[in-house]
């Protein structure tokens, strides 16, 4: 009996180091999936250090990658735990109307070097995030957050470049020269986020960040090469106190087309939901502009300038012709001192005030803090004071703790923001603050008046978009006028703004933006009235759904939005022109539709014959193949609504 119960004993021993073993396993090795299955997020503890891995639908699409907070650190899971969250939420306005937010989350306990914290990781349908959290507590002077990224050998690459043309497609290698500067003229380029990845098996990967607003102290997101580990990494350093911390989520998202990626859900879920109680006061809309249009001469004669006579015509136009806003340049005043802005002597702005609340157009202000500091404390009330109903910041570029504090007081004052100069991306911020309806993170056309070319829009339609609203400026009519060096503003280099009247209407529906902004004289758009309509009568920011048809980096992009029953769809092609299919399975099956196709002509061309364009009606209903053809350059539009609608 004795050797029977020692024998039982160790047996039991044995059981008990065997599950304490395979416990021991369980914490350093982790499987999550998203809720389809396709995806399946590996993590795993490697010597110390985190490592993930990433399939989808059976491909690798990242091999052995790393994520740390702290250089070299070691870190020890003390405990593991998987969730899943489903809901669907409303937004205040965007590409969607109502958002699923469908994940599961792995959450692990960590110690790490002594420091507590959690590492988070999320799974979607459409891509994988992760986020560390760290607690209160005793811990080094800064933090490192690294992640790299094992990407399939062969891929091609894409980033954005500021105001230039995005660069890629490019290879590893081309990449890191990109970086080095070897291939910009000797100067450094930082890769921005997105990175757009296209893999040898032609699946789209986006790197990026979300909820940076939750992220105190984080610069902006930037990306380099390790060429010999063959990586692309990210680094961002934050100083630390006792305090706790959140990082911003690292981001990859997943697509089939590029296209997916400008309309994927993951980054706004990931951002921290609205702040505001009340979003009533935000309309996103059209919006006129003064700043193109100076030394514009209207048929009439009539010579627009930064005086009171030229903006009362922007506002009644404005007024006559549905357009939500008028905004003004930062030509209207010379510098502020005292708490007031020196206003120009031609421009009585109290009068030009109360004339746009009178015809119920609402006004944006500029202001430009290299003017001189005029005091963000009183700057908001201030504007909100002369009535305006927005800011467009400029000049503070990639900063984002002064970014956020400007978002929020801007909130506070009721005062929609956008912000110019190459600003901090802050992906998700119209979900936590709806007020921030759009940012120039692209080539706004013209800008610092260089060319603007199809290819540029088409790559940034593609790239920089993924990013969130973009304020591009599209929407030009007068292109003979511009190219022609009859503006103030127009390009450098006369005849090199390639572009035609229907590409740019349907550029202003392609790119997504709060406030559509459109930057030619009242006359231009009178004068091709009939192809104003299509701007005219977008609902801005108030899409039910946005679908992405075509799209192929530097060459085509198809982009259909609607809003009620009513669809509105835009088609931009390159300087080669061509001919694209839109399938029209999108429409309910048994109801007739009628089409007005504002369209380039058969001799339209973006060099020689940039404004001209027909504009014709039709019928149509469900799985109807509409033949979109483009000249080079050039673009297409219809406009698809219900017969019995009208």
């Amino acid at each position: 009996m004795k050797i029977i119960m020692i024998v039982r004993r160790i047996f039991f021993i044995i059981a008990l180091l065997t599950g304490l073993v395979s416990c021991q396993k369980s914490l350093d090795n982790f499987n999550l999936t998203s809720p389809d299955d396709n995806i399946d997020l590996r993590i795993s503890l490697i010597d110390s250090t985190l490592t993930y891995q990433l399939n989808w639908s059976g491909k690798e699409i990242l091999g052995i990658s790393e994520l740390e907070i702290f250089t070299e650190s070691a870190v020890t899971v003390l405990d593991s735990r998987i969730v899943e969250h489903d809901s669907t939420w409303t937004t205040a306005w965007g590409q969607q109307s109502s958002i699923r937010d469908h994940y599961k989350e792995l959450q692990l306990d960590l110690n790490i070097d002594g420091v507590g914290g959690k590492m988070l990781a999320r799974a979607y349908n459409e891509g994988v995030a992760f986020r560390f959290v760290l607690a209160d507590g005793p811990k080094p002077k800064e933090a490192v957050l690294s992640c790299s990224y094992a990407l399939p050998d062969g891929s091609a690459f894409f980033a954005p470049r500021g105001e230039h043309e995005p660069m890629g497609p490019l290879s590893l290698k081309d990449l890191n020269t990109y970086h080095s500067g070897e291939m910009d003229k000797g100067l450094k380029t930082t890769i921005s986020v997105p990175l757009l990845v296209e893999t040898p098996d032609h699946l789209y990967i986006a790197l990026l960040e979300s909820d940076l607003y939750a992220a105190n102290g984080f610069k902006s997101m930037n990306l380099g090469v390790n060429l010999e580990a063959g990586n692309v990494e990210s680094i961002n350093k934050v100083e630390l106190s006792e305090e706790g911390l959140t990082t911003p989520w690292r981001l990859i998202l997943l697509g089939k087309s590029a296209g997916d990626l400008v309309v994927n859900t993951t980054a706004i879920n990931l951002a921290t939901p609205c702040q505001l109680e009340n979003t009533d006061w935000i309309r996103p809309g059209k919006c006129l502009w003064d700043f193109r249009v100076n030394g514009y001469t209207a048929p009439d004669g009539f010579v627009y300038g930064i005086n009171t006579e030229s903006y009362l015509r922007f506002i009644d136009y404005a007024a006559a012709t549905s357009i939500e806003y008028f905004m003004i340049d930062g030509g209207w005043y010379s510098g502020h001192s005292d708490g007031e802005f020196k206003v120009k002597e031609d421009l009585d702005i109290a009068r030009v005030m109360d004339y746009a609340k009178e015809k119920k157009v609402d006004v944006i202000l500029y202001y430009d803090r290299k003017r001189g500091d005029f005091g963000d404390t009183q700057l908001y009330p201030y504007f909100q004071s002369l009535g305006a109903k927005g800011i467009k910041y400029g000049f503070m570029g990639d900063n984002p703790d002064f970014s956020r504090g400007a978002i929020k007081k801007s909130a506070e004052s009721e005062l929609l923001i956008d912000f110019h100069d190459g600003p901090v991306p802050f992906t998700g911020i119209h979900r936590t603050f709806p007020n921030a309806v759009t940012r120039e993170y692209c080539h706004a056309q013209q800008d610092s008046r260089r060319a603007f070319t199809p290819e540029s829009f088409i790559k940034m339609a593609l790239i920089n978009a993924i990013t969130g609203p973009l304020d591009m400026n599209n929407g030009n009519f007068d292109i003979t006028g511009i190219n022609s060096g009859l503006r103030h503003k127009s390009p450098l280099e006369t005849n090199t703004y390639y572009s035609t009247v229907a590409s740019e209407a349907a550029r202003t529906l392609v790119i997504f933006s709060g406030l559509v902004c459109i930057p030619d004289a009242p006359e231009a758009y009178e004068s091709k009235k009939d192809l104003f309509e299509f701007i005219q009568k977008q609902p801005v920011g108030k899409w039910n759904e946005t679908r992405i048809l075509h799209s192929k980096i530097g060459e085509y992009i198809t982009t259909a939005r609607r809003h009620g029953k009513d669809w509105f769809i835009g088609s931009v092609y390159n300087q080669q022109g061509g001919e694209l299919d839109i399938e029209l399975n999108f429409l309910d099956a048994g109801t007739e539709y009628k089409v007005t196709y504002y369209e380039d002509a058969p001799e339209t061309h973006c060099k020689t014959n940039p404004e001209a364009y027909q504009v014709r009606n039709g019928k149509v209903k469900k799985d109807d193949v509409i033949s979109a053809i483009m000249a080079p350059g050039g673009g297409h539009c219809m406009w698809i609504r219900p017969v019995w609608s009208e």
